[in-house]
C-alpha cells in the first residue's frame, strides 16, 4: 500500500481567528481591517479582511503601503504566539483522522492517513469530514490528499480542483502547476520565473548541473521535485505527546527495609504536586513503581473520584494502599517513581471564603479513603442512567468513577421521595376502565382516594422490551388519611396486549 498523505492548509486563519474573538463575527469580518507584525522597516501586513483585500490590501505589503491606497484602513496587532498555540491545538484534536499528525509551517497540519481513509466512507468523505468540521469552528479549509508530502502541500494551495492524486498520475497532475507549489523560498521561486520556467512541467528536462550553480543546495529545485514525485524521502513528524507527570527518585544505594517506600512518598508527592500544580492538572490514577536492583519492578497504585492535586490528599491515599499492600523491596530497590497515569484539567480555584473545603470536595475525599481501605468495588455512589423508565433510570457504579453529570429532571419534577425498587400490584376501583382510581388496597390495607392528578404516560421502551410490553399512565393520588401515592396502571383497555389493565403502587411522597 502506497502512502497517502494529507495537507490540510488554513489560508485564513489569523484573520478568521480573530474574527472569532468577536461577538459578531460576521460583522468584524465586514470592517477594512488588517492584522500586522514587525518587520525590519515598519509594520507588516499579516492578514487582511475581505473588505480590507477589496481596497487594496494584501499580506506581506507595507502598512505604510496599504494605508496609501486606502487611508481609512483599520489596524490591530496580530498574535502570532496564540495562532501557534491554536494550530497545535488543533493538530491534537485533527488526531481524530489519523494517528500521525504534524504541524506544518504557521497556518497548515500535515496526516498520514494512509490506511485510514475507509473509515470514513473513503478519501473524498476524509476531506469533505475536515472541511465541515472546521467550517463549524468557523475556519476555512483546503486539503488535499497524495502520495508525498510535498505532492499534498502543492494540490492543496494550487490544485485548481484537483484534491487526489494516485503515483501514477502524480507527474501529470504536478506539470501545469506553477513553481511556486515546490514550496521554495521567494527569492528561488522568483528566479525560477526569470529563467523561463514558470510551471513544475518546464524543470522536466533541464540538466541539474545547470541550475546547481544558482540555487543553493538545500534549495534546488529538482530536489523539491524529486521529494514531491516521491524520487526522495520527507519524513513525517508527528506532534509529541504531552508527557505524563512523574517524580523520580534515584537511590545512591539500594535500601531493603520495607519503610523505604513510605519515606519515598514524602519526597516524591510534593514534587509531583508540584508539577500538577505547573500544568494546571489534576490526578485521577497514580502509581508509584519501585525500580528493583535485579529487574523486576514493585507497583501500587491508587485512583481517585475527582481530579485533585492536593500533596496531603495524595498522600494519605497512597499511605494507606501502601499499608494495605506493600512493596516487597526484595534485594534493594534503587529508584522510586510517582507518575500520574490519568489526569484531568484542574485550574485553580478558592473552595470557600474562610478556607474550609466545599462539601463535594469533602465527599470525594471521603469516598477516596473508603476506596482504599475496603476496595474500589466496595464504595459506590448512584449514578442516572438513560432511561425514562423510572425504576431503570438510576443505579450503581464505583464511587471512584467520574461523578455523573446532574441529569436533566426535565418537565417532571413532581417524582416521589421514596421508589420501590419493584412496582407492587394492587387491586382498584374505578368507575370507567380508563378512569380516575376511586379506591385501592395495598398490603392488605384499603385505601380510599380523596384527590387523584394525572395521568402522565410513559411509553414503553421497545428498543429493549418484547412487543408486548405495555404502556403506563402514572397517578399522583392521596387517601382520605393524608397518605400520598404515585401508582400507575399498566395498558389501556383493547390495546391488543394482554388482558385486562394492571394497577401497581411504584413510590410515596413524604
Amino acid at each position: 500500500m502506497s502512502r497517502r498523505i494529507c495537507s490540510l492548509w488554513l489560508p485564513n486563519l489569523p484573520i478568521e481567528r480573530w474574527a472569532a474573538g468577536n461577538a459578531a463575527p460576521d460583522e468584524a469580518l465586514a470592517r477594512p481591517l488588517v492584522l500586522t507584525v514587525e518587520g525590519r522597516h515598519g509594520q507588516l501586513v499579516h492578514a487582511v479582511t475581505p473588505a480590507a483585500a477589496e481596497r487594496g490590501a494584501w499580506p506581506g505589503a507595507r502598512l505604510a503601503d496599504a494605508r496609501a491606497l486606502d487611508p481609512a484602513l483599520e489596524a490591530e496587532p496580530a498574535d502570532l504566539a496564540g495562532e501557534a498555540a491554536w494550530l497545535r491545538a488543533a493538530a491534537r484534536w485533527a488526531s481524530r483522522w489519523s494517528p500521525l499528525v504534524e504541524v506544518d509551517g504557521a497556518d497548515a497540519l500535515r496526516l498520514d492517513v494512509t490506511g485510514v481513509a475507509h473509515l470514513f466512507g473513503g478519501e473524498a468523505a476524509l476531506l469533505a469530514d475536515m472541511g465541515s468540521r472546521f467550517a463549524a469552528m468557523g475556519v476555512s479549509t483546503a486539503a488535499a490528499i497524495a502520495p508525498t508530502a510535498g505532492a499534498a502541500w502543492a494540490l492543496a494551495r494550487y490544485g485548481r480542483g484537483a484534491r487526489l492524486a494516485e503515483p501514477d498520475v502524480l507527474p501529470r497532475i504536478l506539470a501545469p502547476l506553477p513553481v511556486a507549489a515546490l514550496r521554495l523560498s521567494p527569492m528561488a521561486t522568483h528566479m525560477l520565473v526569470r529563467l523561463g520556467l514558470k510551471q513544475i512541467g518546464d524543470l522536466a528536462g533541464v540538466p541539474r548541473k545547470s541550475l546547481a550553480r544558482r540555487f543553493p543546495k538545500d534549495e534546488h529545485p529538482l530536489d523539491a521535485l524529486d521529494r514531491a514525485l516521491g524520487r526522495k524521502p520527507e519524513p513525517l513528524t508527528p506532534l509529541p505527546d504531552d508527557p505524563p507527570p512523574r517524580a523520580l527518585l534515584p537511590l545512591k544505594e539500594p535500601v531493603v527495609h520495607e519503610q523505604s517506600s513510605a519515606e519515598a512518598l514524602a519526597e516524591l508527592v510534593p514534587r509531583l504536586a508540584a508539577e500538577l500544580e505547573h500544568r494546571q492538572l489534576g490526578a485521577r490514577h497514580l502509581a508509584l513503581t519501585a525500580f528493583r536492583v535485579d529487574g523486576s519492578l514493585g507497583e501500587v497504585e491508587v485512583a481517585t473520584s475527582i481530579p485533585s492535586r492536593e500533596p496531603a490528599h495524595l498522600h494519605r491515599l497512597l499511605s494507606g494502599i501502601l499499608e494495605r499492600q506493600g512493596i516487597d523491596p526484595g534485594f534493594g530497590i534503587d529508584a522510586f517513581a510517582l507518575e500520574v497515569r490519568w489526569w484531568e484539567r484542574l485550574h485553580s480555584a478558592q473552595d470557600a471564603l474562610l478556607g474550609d473545603a466545599s462539601g463535594e470536595l469533602a465527599v470525594a475525599a471521603l469516598i477516596d479513603r473508603l476506596s482504599v481501605r475496603l476496595g474500589p468495588a466496595k464504595v459506590r455512589r448512584p449514578a442516572p442512567r438513560e432511561s425514562h423508565l423510572p425504576e431503570r433510570a438510576a443505579g450503581w457504579v464505583e464511587g471512584i468513577a467520574a461523578p455523573p453529570a446532574p441529569a436533566d429532571p426535565g418537565p417532571h419534577t413532581d417524582d416521589p421521595t421514596r421508589l420501590l425498587d419493584t412496582p407492587e400490584e394492587i387491586t382498584v376501583v374505578y368507575a370507567t376502565p380508563e378512569g380516575l382510581p376511586r379506591r385501592f388496597m395495598w398490603r392488605r390495607k384499603v385505601h380510599d382516594i380523596a384527590r387523584a392528578q394525572g395521568p402522565r404516560r410513559v411509553s414503553p421502551e421497545w428498543w429493549r422490551e418484547r412487543s408486548t410490553a405495555r404502556l403506563r399512565d402514572y397517578y399522583k393520588v392521596e387517601d382520605i388519611g393524608g397518605q400520598r401515592f404515585w401508582i400507575f396502571r399498566e395498558g389501556v383497555v383493547g390495546d391488543g396486549r394482554g388482558g385486562a389493565p394492571l394497577w401497581f403502587v411504584h413510590g410515596l411522597f413524604a
